[in-house]
């Protein structure tokens, strides 16, 4: 039976709970709709980065960290320049060291809880963010747009479906991803060495120092096929590690997504994702920090500036009154 809790309470934050058979996810609608806690109880796996220990405050001040955050736009642009086919604009410096814009700002920004229903198979939650005149970053983005999200929970895991909508004259650009950020170990009282995740990945996205593309797409070298065959997460750097996407398998069945298993204990987290994703993009703090982020992207990383065709950089624009549509679903399971 699927269960929602709006008034849920979480390290003091005003959430939404869904409850569904084994899962159970808290949704904090005022920071950006953001899933910050995804467990299954039956095998005792927490699949999004999660302690205990760890105060809300601390949560919030790193949102991208934590969670399952949902960015627009993502990673980084080149001093802050957005060109769209109809404009160009400077969006903040956010990465200072780099010079960069990073992550842009919806995943700061409050939702508005649209509907919740709750029946035998199944618990749902939308939400929505409008961008328009009031938001702070509208003088350097003045673009009205909406987003949504609705997430699902059944016997399947949790299923968000995203909807980015241009509201205005101007042409929107489309760049999404998700900060995934995966808790290691996954399953209580595993060990981070016993994890290995699996990546489909076709060519590597050449970055410079600057982590901006070069525009070169690489052969994948010896480090890189270890995504294919299984790569310990943790206890070892992934820095931007960023590979064009293809398809995965499961099972000896295609699966277009990530996953990654716990060797030991038998447990597996699956990320199944639209065929809209194109990109992977891992990171992991420096592998010593108790999680990482196999990050599925639409779009290349400072996708409106490169002079890729688009085709190759995954970009694309909106006129007023269209949709983008994505989605991605997580699940677990074990043996």
């Amino acid at each position: 039976m699927g269960k929602v809790e709006k008034n849920y309470s979480f390290k003091g934050i005003d959430c939404v709970k869904l409850s569904h058979g084994k899962y159970f996810c808290v949704i904090a609608v005022s920071r950006g709709a953001s899933v910050l806690r995804l467990r299954d109880e039956e095998n005792k796996i927490d699949v999004f980065r999660y302690r205990e220990d760890v105060s809300a405050d601390e949560m919030d001040s790193a949102r991208e960290i934590w969670g399952l955050p949902t960015l627009y736009l993502p990673n980084r642009f080149d001093g802050g320049v957005l060109k769209t086919s109809d404009a160009v604009y400077n969006l903040p410096i956010n990465e200072e060291a780099l010079g960069n814009t990073i992550h842009g700002w919806v995943h700061k920004r409050a939702h508005t809880i649209e509907s919740f229903t709750e029946d035998n198979h199944k618990a749902v939650l939308v939400t929505s963010f409008t961008h328009d005149k009031n938001d702070e970053w509208y003088k350097f983005f003045p673009v009205d747009f909406r987003i949504s999200y609705r997430f699902t929970l059944s016997d399947d895991g949790l299923k968000q479906e995203i909807n980015l909508t241009n509201l205005s004259d101007k042409a929107l650009p489309v760049s999404l991803c998700t900060h995934t950020t995966i808790n290691s170990p996954m399953v209580d009282g595993g060990e981070e060495k016993d994890l290995r995740l699996f990546v489909p990945i076709g060519k590597r996205c050449e970055l410079n120092e600057r982590c901006l593309p070069t525009e070169k797409l690489l052969d994948l070298n010896d480090w890189d096929k270890e995504y294919l065959t299984g790569k310990m997460p943790t206890l070892q750097e992934l820095d931007n590690d960023m590979y064009t996407a293809q398809m995965n398998t499961l099972g000896g069945e295609d699966f277009y997504g990530v996953y990654v298993t716990d060797d030991k204990n038998g447990t597996t987290v699956l990320n199944e994702v639209s065929k809209e994703f194109k990109f992977w993009n891992m990171w992991n703090h420096n592998g010593v920090n108790h999680y990482f982020c196999p990050e599925p992207m639409t779009a290349m990383i400072n996708c409106t500036n490169l002079d890729l065709p688009d085709d190759v950089t995954g970009y694309s624009e909106l006129s007023k009154g269209q949709t983008y549509a994505c989605w991605q679903k997580f699940a677990t399971k074990k043996g």
